[in-house]
C-alpha cells in the first residue's frame, strides 16, 4: 500500500460511497482525515470507524456550495490537526435523469452548484495550506460522464466534464511550486449516489439495479466495481508513488470508454 503517513487528508463527501471508502483506504495508509459531508450521521460514523481501528479523524457538516462553510470546513481541518497535505474533492450530486429541454433551472444550478462550485470552493479554500507542504497533492473525483456523453445527464456531464478541465488547469497554475493536481473518473461503481435507489418502491429499485448491472456487463471487464478499487487508485494519486503525475485524467471504468458499448 503506498504510504500517507504523517499527511494530513481533507476529504469532502465522506459519509457514503467512493468517499467514505476514500476516508477509510487513507486512513488505513496513514493519514488523519478530515471529513466534510451534509450527511452528518454518515459522516460521523466513518470518522468514527477510522479512530476505532486506532486512525485520527474528525468530522464537520459541510455543504460545498457554501462558501462560508467551506471556509470552516478548512479552517477547522488546519486547527484540528495543524496542517493540510492533500484535498479530495468528492462530494457531488447526480443531477437527475431528464433532457435539457425538460430539466427545471433549479436542478441544473444545484447539480453545478456541488460538483463544480464545491469543487472550486473547497480547491480555493485549501491550496493556500496545501502550498506549504512539500508533496501535497489534490485529486478531483470527475466521472467517465465528464468525458462522454450519457443518456438523460446534462448537468451531471457538464459538471464533470467542468473538473475534468479545471483539474488540467489547476495542475499547470500549481505544480510548480510542488501541489500536484489529478482526477479519477469513475465509471459504474456499485454505490447509490444520494440514496436515489433506495428511495424507490421495491420493483423499482430492484429494476434500476438491474439496469445498470447490465450497462455495466457491457463492459470488457464485466461488472460494476467496489467503492474500494476507487479508493486504492486515489491513495495510490495522494502519495509519493505518483511523484511524477499531475494534470493526469484517471479512468476507473472496467474499460467503458475504451470502446463501443454492444447491444
Amino acid at each position: 500500500m503506498p504510504s500517507l503517513n504523517d499527511r494530513v487528508v481533507l476529504l469532502t463527501g465522506g459519509a457514503t460511497g467512493i468517499g467514505r471508502a476514500i476516508a477509510l483506504d487513507m486512513a488505513a495508509a496513514g493519514a488523519t482525515v478530515a471529513i466534510g459531508d451534509t450527511n452528518i450521521e454518515g459522516g460521523q460514523r466513518t470518522a468514527e470507524e477510522i479512530r476505532n481501528k486506532g486512525g485520527q479523524a474528525s468530522f464537520r457538516p459541510c455543504d460545498v456550495a457554501r462558501a462560508d462553510e467551506v471556509t470552516a470546513l478548512v479552517d477547522g481541518a488546519v486547527a484540528d490537526f495543524g496542517r493540510l497535505d492533500v484535498l479530495v474533492n468528492d462530494a457531488g450530486i447526480s443531477g437527475g435523469s431528464r433532457r435539457l429541454h425538460e430539466l427545471d433551472v433549479d436542478s441544473w444550478d444545484r447539480t453545478i452548484a456541488v460538483n463544480l462550485r464545491g469543487t472550486f470552493l473547497c480547491a480555493r479554500a485549501a491550496i493556500p495550506h496545501l502550498l506549504r507542504n512539500p508533496g501535497s497533492a489534490m485529486v478531483n473525483i470527475a466521472s467517465t460522464y465528464g468525458i462522454i456523453g450519457a443518456p438523460l445527464a446534462p448537468s451531471y456531464c457538464a459538471s464533470k466534464g467542468a473538473i475534468v478541465n479545471l483539474t488540467r488547469q489547476l495542475a499547470v497554475d500549481y505544480s510548480p511550486e510542488g501541489l500536484r493536481v489529478n482526477a479519477i473518473c469513475p465509471g459504474y461503481i456499485d454505490t447509490d449516489m444520494g440514496g436515489h435507489r433506495a428511495a424507490l418502491p421495491p420493483a423499482e429499485r430492484a429494476a434500476a439495479q438491474a439496469r445498470r448491472e447490465a450497462n455495466a456487463a457491457l463492459q470488457p471487464i464485466g461488472r460494476q466495481a467496489q467503492a474500494e478499487e476507487v479508493a486504492r487508485v486515489a491513495t495510490f494519486l495522494a502519495s509519493d508513488d505518483a511523484s511524477f503525475m499531475t494534470g493526469s485524467i484517471v479512468t476507473v471504468d472496467g474499460g467503458c470508454t475504451a470502446t463501443f458499448r454492444h447491444g
